[in-house]
């Protein structure tokens, strides 16, 4: 008697605490969501400041000594899943001829807080995903630091040199501060410095 009363005593305690387990890992994962979920939208409040169309002009001197006039405007808007960044660039030369350049970026949150992936192509699964600088394409990601929106894009050449073109966006009053600059294996090759004045 005394044995079938322990072994009933030990079944049950058993499944006490599988219960109780069981409810300690409910409570991990929907913690894990809720966290996840406010750092999803932390992050999204911080975009929520730089959003805004901003447009300006800067000359540009190249290394061969000539000068440029270049237009920019950028758009910033949130989306469902993050945000955008689309931007255009308009060069006009000495001898007349003008060139023109569009860009446009979606952002994604990332695991890393501030730290956004780019969603440039899709996969066979239907998912956005980045691109693959292995294959000349474009390795971009953008970051919230303070008062300052960076993108990162990261080109690997044919030979195996990398080019990193960084855009620094900084809220400045009414507008942003723009600082470009390009480096070829490390050393610096290119830089702007702007002001765009928000126009929305």
């Amino acid at each position: 008697m005394d044995k079938i009363a322990t072994t009933s005593f030990c079944e049950r305690m058993a499944r006490l605490t599988l219960r109780l387990h069981q409810g300690i890992l409910r409570a991990a994962l929907a913690l894990g969501v809720l966290v996840a979920a406010t750092g999803s939208q932390a992050d999204t409040a911080n975009i929520s400041r730089f959003v805004g169309y901003y447009e300006g002009d800067a000359e540009v001197t190249q290394l061969n000594g000539q000068t440029e006039l270049r237009s920019m405007d950028v758009w910033i808007k949130e989306t469902k899943d993050g945000f955008f960044v689309e931007w255009h660039t308009a060069v006009s030369r000495a001898e007349g001829r003008q060139k023109k350049k569009t860009y446009k970026i979606d952002f994604q949150a990332s695991e890393r807080p501030g730290v956004f992936a780019a969603a440039m192509t899709t996969n066979v699964f239907g998912h956005t995903v980045q691109m693959n600088p292995m294959k000349g394409e474009p390795y971009v990601w953008a970051r919230i630091i303070g008062e300052t929106l960076t993108v990162f894009s990261l080109y690997v050449a044919e030979n195996g040199d990398y080019l990193m073109q960084q855009y620094d966006r900084t809220l400045v009053e009414n507008g942003l501060r723009l600082n470009f600059s390009l480096h070829r294996n490390g050393m610096p090759s290119h830089s702007v410095q702007t002001y765009l004045k928000r126009n929305l």
